[in-house]
């Protein structure tokens, strides 16, 4: 027997089938009908009323009429004849929609003859009509449920028994295949009364439809899997581990794997190389989406979903699963798990939080798998990968790699924000540069700790601060500590013997006006990292634990930002413990202790600074990797700054006396630099040419600013020139 072609000729095929037992049906009723009048169906006749009373219980009366011989014949011709070729197609491997639907959803020949019946009107428009006729009501174009049971069981007892097949735990209303709806003029009718039609998905389905259901569309996307679990980029026994999953979980089995890690630790990826493995195709839906909408959708995306993984033969992906551990979800997190305990298949659910199923999910295969965040070894492959003929082999990547602790996904991101800043740039040529990388890196960092702290734009450079040589090589090596960190943690094995106290904590201690703010400037500039300064009157609060929530957020944040966390003032809140008196003593200590925990567990880069080091709890000092000294600067360190401070193109006049100002002057980096800026503007005001007396003056209103009284002869030959103040 010649095989289908197509799957859509089968169904056809099988549509010949359910058209000529609607044509036998039709001229048993003809015979029927032929004895009533031309307003049969508008009203009750009383020949009708006789006969309805005469005929049997449960059964039409064209039941009574017998089928002609060569109708059943027929019938089984035609059914031989659909079995024949639907062997040979699955010989030469022809996919028939059909059975696999009734394989999928375990449907019995009777489903499928329902599901043909109902599928009739949407191939041709007539059997509105003829549905019409047998149902003895112009206006009843689809066919109700007793019209199905009338065309497809042969007797009373048939009937009943197939009442079943339409109970909405049966496949056909449980899996949505068909929909039963009510005439809004009969409200509450019997099951017998309700009519069916075929799902529209389910329609387009048989017909040969490959689009997703356009109820999901907006929430979802199916894809063949291309990645492989060997192009992960992940430890070798983590691959392995999922390798023996594909084997556990099996293309048909049940199993639930929840994948969890930050954004771009390649949940998905890791997903897609499991699907691969196992024949599958990847249906992904993201929860936070549905979860926009009203609950009603939540329930029907959450039904539809599972329904087109199977028709569209894919494990199923829920994108943000955490979403519902939150206790406001527990309704809804409730109603999840009980669908999929009851769905076969292969089911992820991905997320950041800790999760495993109490009392649900029984019977099914599940397990949580962790994928970590990418050490260095690994972003520096991802690197490599994202770029490709793009990277500049002069890059020094491993440096990127290990200032940035990016996850892949980011990486993959900000390699295309790279080139995109390099086109913007450069339209024509566009080639990456490193500095294209590291605007990218920060750009791609969460944005959120901008409403924690105050971003500051590094733009001081080494030659801008003045800071004995002792004190300089100190800031280099804590620069070099930072970019070298990937190297000595991970690839030489470092960070194997350390649980806690992998970040780097600095701790800059001086007067106020010394370069601490600076020196944290050029170190963030020096790494390309952003730079924010911690603001105290945002962190710290009078209620009991505020203060600790605040920190929580600046810390989780700075890690996702890789960002240098700066706390200027630190002995504000990293202050000694006391001992206890009372309850706000326990409180403020408890502070202490929070902020020791955190320090330790911190991975970045976190600088302290404060004018009184004595006042830092001692247990902060012996956790700080490095303690660097500002101290007040000396009579050469003073001029150095005085001839640092000016912009190249400020007008000044040739005689200035900055030998005189750095021996007389005893002052901070900070003052000296307000002292300069004053004078500019009073320049500005006065001819344009920075001048001694512009100096001297600007000197004085610095120190009434102060509160510090100028004593006689401290200007010398200067003096006369603060007559005029």
């Amino acid at each position: 027997m010649e095989p289908y072609a197509t799957s859509l000729q089968h169904v056809l095929a099988e549509m010949e089938r359910i058209d000529l037992l609607i044509r036998a049906q039709v001229q048993r009723a003809r015979q029927v009908v032929q004895e009533e009048g031309d307003l049969q169906g508008l009203y009750i006749s009383e020949q009708e009323v006789d006969a309805l009373l005469a005929g049997g219980t449960g059964l039409p009366r064209w039941a009574s009429v017998p089928l002609r011989p060569d109708v059943g014949e027929a019938l089984d011709r035609v059914g031989r004849e659909i079995a024949a070729r639907k062997e040979a197609s699955v010989a030469q491997g022809v996919g028939l929609r059909l059975e696999e639907l009734a394989r999928r959803f375990a449907l019995p020949s009777f489903d499928v003859d329902v599901l043909l019946v109902a599928l009739a009107p949407e191939i041709d428009l007539r059997y509105e009509r003829l549905f019409a006729y047998l149902q003895d009501d112009v206006t009843r174009r689809r066919p109700s449920v007793d019209l199905v049971l009338n065309l497809l069981c042969p007797t009373f007892a048939d009937k009943l028994a197939a009442r079943g097949r339409f109970a909405v735990t049966a496949p056909l209303l449980s899996h949505r295949l068909i929909e039963l709806f009510d005439d809004p003029s009969r409200p509450q009718p019997p099951l017998l009364a309700r009519s069916l039609r075929a799902d529209p998905r389910v329609v387009s389905y048989l017909l040969g439809g490959v689009d997703l259901d356009a109820r999901l569309a907006p929430f979802s996307r199916c894809v063949e899997p291309e990645a492989r679990l060997e192009d992960l980029v992940h430890a070798p026994e983590l691959k392995a581990r999922l390798h023996g999953l594909a084997g556990l979980a099996g293309a048909e089995g049940r199993a639930v794997l929840y994948l969890q890690g930050p954004y771009g630790v390649g949940k998905e990826t890791a997903a897609e190389g499991l699907c691969r493995e196992l024949g599958l195709r990847l249906l992904t839906v993201d929860l936070d989406r549905v979860l926009a909408h009203r609950e009603d959708v939540f329930e029907l995306v959450a039904e539809l979903a599972g329904r087109e993984a199977v028709l569209q033969r894919a494990a199923l992906f829920w994108r943000g699963f955490d979403r519902l551990l939150s206790d406001e979800m527990a309704a809804r997190r409730g109603r999840f798990l009980a669908a999929l305990e009851e769905r076969r298949g292969v089911t992820f659910l991905s997320g950041t939080e800790d999760w495993e199923p109490a009392d649900v999910l029984q019977g099914t295969f599940f397990t949580r798998v962790v994928l970590p965040e990418p050490g260095h070894r690994e972003r520096l492959e991802l690197w490599e990968r994202a770029l490709g003929d793009a990277a500049d082999p002069e890059m020094d990547l491993a440096g990127l790699a290990a200032r940035f602790r990016l996850t892949g996904g980011q990486i993959r991101d900000s390699a295309a924000t790279a080139q995109s800043l390099a086109r913007g740039r450069d339209p024509e040529g566009g080639r990456v540069t490193e500095a294209d990388l590291y605007a990218a890196c920060r750009l791609q960092s969460s944005r959120k700790l901008s409403t924690l702290a105050q971003k500051i734009t590094p733009h001081y450079s080494w030659n801008d601060i003045v800071l004995p040589q002792g004190r300089l090589d100190q800031l280099r090596e804590i620069a070099n500590t930072q970019r070298f960190r990937g190297r000595v943690y991970e690839d030489w094995g470092f960070g194997r013997k350390l649980a806690l106290g992998k970040g780097l904590n600095v701790l800059f201690a001086g007067p106020s006006g010394t370069g601490k703010t600076m020196a944290a400037d050029i170190l963030a500039g020096e790494l390309g990292l952003d730079l924010y300064k911690i603001d105290l009157s945002t962190v710290v609060s009078k209620y009991i634990g505020e203060t600790e929530k605040n920190l929580s957020q600046i810390f989780s944040e700075g890690r996702a930002s890789n960002a240098v966390l700066f706390f200027d003032e630190a002995d504000a809140i990293f202050g000694k413990r006391t001992e206890v008196r009372d309850a706000h003593d326990r409180y403020a200590n408890i502070e202490v202790s929070y902020l020791l925990q955190r320090m330790e567990e911190y991975e970045g880069m976190v600088i302290l600074a404060t004018n009184l080091r004595k006042n830092m709890d001692e247990a902060f000092v012996r956790r700080l990797h490095f303690t660097v000294e500002f101290p007040f600067p000396a009579v050469a360190d003073r001029l150095r700054i005085w001839e640092r401070l000016w912009p190249a193109d400020l007008p000044r006049a040739a005689n200035l006396d900055l030998p005189f100002l750095a021996s007389r002057l005893e002052l901070p980096g900070g003052n000296i630099r307000n002292i300069g800026l004053a004078a500019a503007f009073l320049a500005a005001a006065d001819g344009g040419t920075v001048t001694m007396a512009h100096l001297i003056r600007a000197t004085q209103r610095e120190y009434q600013k102060m509160g510090q009284v100028v004593l006689d002869g401290e200007f010398g030959e200067y003096a006369r020139l603060t007559e005029a103040l």
